[in-house]
């Protein structure tokens, strides 16, 4: 096989991934720009809430979360707020105890997301009886009428599952900005656009409400140390489940403001994105013979190409390709036109200023660092999996020995 070939075989390959990305972020970018809900209506019926608030060494924010979240206007008798403290200091939990939540502080050798909330839904009291639950994530910044906004949401709603628009609540730096933008595409592609179409919102880890008894039996599930989100969207989307978005309901995040910590959340995101992938892709056949459009869109949506790594290839082949074979490089121009404009269309205006090219010439420091941090990810899930069938085995033989006696 010639020089020729191998560039026609990897120019085709790439393209063809690049062209369904783009195709799908064009689409539902459009989509996103037409508002679809109308108002929702005051609700006469009060839900009883759970709020989960997960805390991994987040002594400098966990308590802004708290605080924010005891300050509701919604009837206090009629939510509780648990927070799992995991690693943190002795003296946050001390500040933690002293408010009026419940407090459980779990020592994990391997810490999850999902392992805090299994840990707090397996210590609930029995007595307790909840619709909903709330999940928040500690750096979360809600406002007093959060609760009351939610509630008239899931009864309305009438489903099991909702996002609410998760939103930036500091853009000082580059990759603030810039996790920023990522975040309002999210939300235009895969929560508003899809809404508009008919089709489930994506879930994005904060700000999500769970019919409570769907929740309690479906957490414990979840085996795997990343992307415990969208493992609870492929239980959804087989119970089909539809997963509603309210764009009106607001939860502040705290994004990153160091590219390397940026970095790292991306390597975690586009590793989970490709697990995730690998492990729905048996459902792919039962989706399409039973008609779950939403199975089939999630699917399709993990099995696009990273947004970082799209502007990257893009990029890259259309620098290259004209020194090499000029008619192969007009595609690539016109898919990166493709790209910006459904960018553009998903960009909310506030996020456009002065510092926006700027900002975006961050995101190819973004692109290599996040390709570096998969293999991070894959080594360190495959690492704390082994850690954990060493203790499995060490305990199975201690009980062992001790029926031996």
């Amino acid at each position: 096989m010639n020089f020729w070939w191998i560039l026609y075989i990897v120019d085709g390959l790439l393209f063809a991934l690049v062209a369904m990305t783009v195709v799908y972020f064009l689409v539902f970018s459009t989509a996103s720009l037409f508002k679809q809900r109308s108002k929702v209506k005051h609700a006469k019926t009060q839900n009883r809430f759970i709020v989960l608030i997960p805390s991994y060494q987040q002594d400098e924010v966990i308590h802004l979360t708290v605080n924010s979240i005891l300050g509701q206007t919604y009837p206090q008798r009629l939510f509780d707020v648990v927070v799992i403290s995991d690693h943190e200091s002795q003296l946050t939990n001390m500040r933690l105890a002293q408010l009026p939540i419940t407090l459980l502080t779990p020592d994990f050798d391997v810490s999850s997301k999902a392992k805090s909330l299994q840990y707090a839904i397996f210590n609930l009291p029995k007595y307790k009886i909840y619709d909903a639950v709330v999940i928040l994530d500690s750096g979360n910044i809600v406002k007093p009428e959060f609760l009351e906004e939610v509630n008239d949401a899931y009864t309305s709603s009438g489903t099991k599952a909702l996002q609410v628009h998760r939103l930036s609540a500091n853009r000082d730096t580059p990759s603030a900005r810039l996790d920023s933008i990522f975040e309002e595409i999210n939300n235009s592609v895969f929560r508003r656009g899809h809404q508009v179409l008919g089709l489930s919102a994506s879930l994005c880890g904060s700000g999500i409400v769970f019919d409570f008894p769907w929740f309690k039996k479906h957490i414990m599930k979840i085996r795997s140390i990343l992307g415990e989100d969208k493992a609870l969207e492929t239980m959804l989307m087989q119970d089909n489940i539809f997963v509603d978005y309210f764009e009106d309901i607001h939860v502040y995040d705290e994004k990153t403001r160091d590219i390397k910590d940026l970095n790292k959340q991306r390597g975690r995101w586009i590793y989970t994105q490709l697990h995730a992938l690998i492990n729905s892709l048996r459902y792919l056949p039962s989706a399409i013979l039973n008609r779950n459009y939403d199975q089939i869109d999630k699917i399709l949506q993990w099995a696009l190409m990273p947004r970082t790594i799209l502007v990257g290839v893009i990029l890259i082949m259309s620098l290259v390709l004209p020194f090499i074979y000029m008619s192969l490089a007009f595609k690539w121009w016109v898919a990166g036109a493709l790209a910006l404009l459904s960018f553009a269309f998903a960009l909310p205006d506030y996020l456009v200023d002065k510092n926006l090219s700027s900002d975006f010439s961050h995101g190819l420091l973004v692109t290599v660092g996040g390709l570096q941090n998969i293999f991070r990810a894959s080594h360190s899930e495959v690492s704390d999996r082994l850690q954990s069938a060493k203790r499995g085995l060490a305990n199975l033989r201690k009980k062992r020995k001790k029926k031996k006696r």
